[in-house]
């Protein structure tokens, strides 16, 4: 743990297999929820594979932001980056923790602990939407963009060693989407909790309201992570071959789509 008093003295704690019940898991506290489960025993396959996830506590000891990183080679994200550390997903969980530097220090904890393992850097994928981060918070902490990606990704990277190869999106994207081209297919992951909920929504409204029965696709692996048809990867609605969303999406969100398709 480590104590930063000049940020309103928050502790920043590791989540391993030993402890991770007695944390909510990505800001969940509901031991009920449909993701929770799932997503504790992702983390704990992945903690062997070099993964990291911290959670900083407030000065209440309520969880007030997350960090998820690991080794590139095994980021759940479409991206090729042997060598570097890959963040997942960095975020403050109210509008308590914003403003405030906490976000950067997260970053800057996943900064450490790369350069201690001798990594080439940290890299990271931004977007203005939901579900990652913004490219502010890592230009703030020294990142700068490699490369880009449609509708909006920007591939950030800090480096440690200037003369290593940059990170890259994988391409393949549309053409993995495009193989999907009967009825409507839900891809889906244990990597982000939430997911569990809004895939089975969408699964239901689908039926209930547009008597599609959808096909189901579960990625397995990072393998399968990194060759998903979008760079998040680990969700996307696919329709008839093109890609309806490209990261969680609500059930009247789901809804306006299709009513748009229809008209």
């Amino acid at each position: 743990m480590r104590r930063t008093p000049s940020l309103g003295n928050p502790i920043l704690v590791d989540l391993t297999a030993a402890n991770l019940d007695r944390y909510p898991c990505c800001g969940i506290k509901d031991p009920a929820h449909p993701g929770l489960m799932c997503k504790r025993g992702w983390l704990k396959t992945h903690f062997a594979l070099g993964l990291k996830a911290k959670i900083l506590l407030g000065d209440d000891d309520k969880p007030c932001g997350y960090i998820e990183y690991l080794p590139g080679e095994f980021a759940w994200r479409g991206v090729s980056a042997a060598g570097y550390m890959f963040i997942h997903c960095v975020w403050n969980q109210s509008k308590r923790a914003q403003r405030r530097g906490w976000g950067s220090l997260l970053v800057q904890a996943c900064l450490h602990d790369a350069q201690s393992a001798g990594m080439n850097g940290v890299a990271a994928i931004a977007r203005e939407g939901p579900w990652l981060a913004g490219r502010s918070l890592f230009v703030a902490n020294g990142f700068t963009p490699v490369a880009t990606a449609a509708p909006d990704y920007q591939l950030m990277v800090f480096k440690f060693k200037p003369g290593a190869a940059d990170p890259a999106f994988r391409g393949g994207h549309a053409e993995w989407a495009a193989r999907l081209n009967k009825g409507l297919t839900i891809i889906r992951s244990a990597q982000c909790p939430y997911i569990a909920k809004f895939a089975a929504e969408v699964a239901q409204t689908a039926e209930d309201e547009y008597q599609i029965k959808p096909k189901t696709i579960e990625l397995a692996s990072w393998r399968d992570a990194q060759d998903a048809p979008t760079p998040y990867a680990v969700f996307a609605l696919v329709y008839k071959g093109r890609v309806l969303a490209d990261h969680q999406i609500s059930r009247t969100r789901f809804r306006n789509i299709m009513n748009k398709l229809q008209r």
